[in-house]
């Protein structure tokens, strides 16, 4: 099922699911060096199937960079058959092995789960395709594909799933997301990913799990938010299913009463995708704090094991918007499509959000707008939104922002007779306000005339 979301009105809608077209058996092409580590394991008496994402990726026509690979094989043997390799994960049966140009490829032992706490599972080697196939998350993920004769292998329906536009558990869907509660927001991610509708039975298994996510750690939690932010082209429909299903609550509750139209604007900030751009990547991120204030919003940045860097980054937008949104949103609503933000204003606004952030900042407000726009709300056009861009990157980088960029230093006030101290950096802070309102005053002579009338005796 479809969960409730609502629109940047409030209202409550239903998400309707993207039909999936599934592609010819022909797509379903590992590269070159996948197939070549399938043979040398296949030639060794190994059974050795092309599994997970890759094949799921290649039936939707998607494109897939890691093809992993299942076998028959424990990890010595296949540890001892290739010469470049790297213990991933041994516990687990992931044997890294490198190819000719480096390129590492998973190949993992059938194995079964015989006991886990919901997050750590304990496994056993030996068993067949089948029941490695019985262990894992959803039906789309429970295939495979056996690269030397072309069959697939889908003992659960993934490949029907795929073509009705389902997420579904395989088996049953309560002890799937018991098995491992990670599984719960990963079902909402692939959902919204590809546009699915979620199974009833497992979206009751998902809300029932969503008391239990407080035993993720944060940083699995991060990893599903940038995750979410990298590979879903809207992010809105993930977000208020996390909502919807009481995943927010549970794991962000700072953002439980975020407004919608910050999740709506998400939909309109360019997707990362799988080449990475982390600045992408950390403008949808910092879309979902826009407009908190840094008090609000550092102790959930702090919470979810956000970098120094990123949190530092998110909040001095966040803050900017926080404290000079209602005047932004003026100045642009009375301007009509030259956009009414003077220069004037626009170096205040780049002076307070600093030099290098302020083309991101733009661009969190500009998405905002368009999703107030697309409901009927009130917002600049996007000729304004465009045109007042260009202008604010320009004066940012041209005008004086900063005290560094003055014409006179501290030395040269003192020589002008201010007194060290804090009058010193007060007076400076004053010379910058005064020259951000008019550039033209940065001239050495007007400031050190500026400074001495400031401390003229009365």
């Amino acid at each position: 099922m479809n969960p409730p979301t609502a629109n940047a009105k409030g209202e409550r809608v239903v998400t309707a699911p993207r039909s999936a077209q599934i592609y010819g058996m022909a797509l379903l092409n590992p590269p070159r060096e996948v197939l070549e580590i399938a043979a040398k394991l296949r030639d060794n008496g190994f059974e050795t199937w092309c599994v997970g994402g890759a094949v799921r990726d290649a039936l939707l026509g998607h494109a897939h960079l890691d093809w992993d690979l299942a076998t028959s094989a424990t990890p010595p043997e296949v540890m001892r058959l290739f010469k470049r390799t790297v213990p991933v994960g041994l516990a687990f049966g992931t044997v890294g092995v490198l190819d000719r140009h480096g390129r590492l490829h998973e190949v993992t032992t059938f194995r079964l789960d015989v006991n886990t706490d919901g997050r750590h599972a304990e496994v056993q080697f030996g068993a067949s395709l089948d029941e490695d196939l019985a262990r894992r998350d959803f039906t789309i993920n429970a295939m495979a594909y056996d690269p030397q004769t072309g069959e697939l292998r889908d003992p659960f329906r993934g490949r029907k799933d795929l073509g009705q536009g389902l997420l579904r558990c395989v088996g049953d869907a309560e002890q799937r997301m018991k098995e491992d509660r990670l599984r719960a927001l990963r079902a909402l991610r692939f959902a919204s990913r590809f546009g699915f509708e979620i199974e009833p039975a497992t979206w009751k298994a998902i809300c029932n799990s969503a008391p239990h996510l407080v035993r993720l750690s944060a940083e699995r939690v991060k990893q599903e938010i940038d995750k979410t932010m990298e590979q879903v082209a809207r992010p809105s429909v993930a977000f208020a299913r996390w909502r919807e299903a009481g995943a927010l609550l549970v794991l962000v509750p700072h953002l439980q009463a975020a407004p919608f139209s910050r999740f709506a604007a998400l939909d309109y900030l360019p997707m990362p995708g799988p080449a990475g751009r982390p600045q992408r990547k950390l403008l949808r991120l910092a879309m979902l704090f826009f407009g908190d204030h840094r008090s609000a919003a550092e102790p959930a940045l702090k919470a979810l094991k956000f970098s120094n860097a990123d949190t530092a980054w998110i909040l001095r937008l966040a803050d900017a918007r926080a404290l000079l949104g209602a005047a932004v949103d003026a100045a642009m609503l009375r301007g009509g499509d030259a956009g009414g933000a003077t220069d004037a204003e626009l170096r205040r606004w780049a002076a307070y959000v600093g030099r290098t952030a302020a083309a991101g900042w733009w661009r969190l407000h500009a998405a905002l707008w368009s999703a107030r726009r697309a409901t009927g709300g009130a917002a600049p056009s996007v000729r304004a939104v465009h045109s007042t861009h260009r202008r604010l990157v320009r004066i940012a980088y041209r005008d004086p922002m900063t005290i560094a960029d003055l014409q006179v230093d501290g030395d040269d006030l003192v020589a002008a007779g201010v007194k060290a101290g804090p009058a010193l950096g007060s007076t400076l802070k004053r010379l910058l306000e005064a020259v951000i309102d008019d550039p033209s005053l940065n001239q050495r002579a007007t400031l050190l005339a500026l400074a001495v009338k400031m401390h003229k005796p009365l």
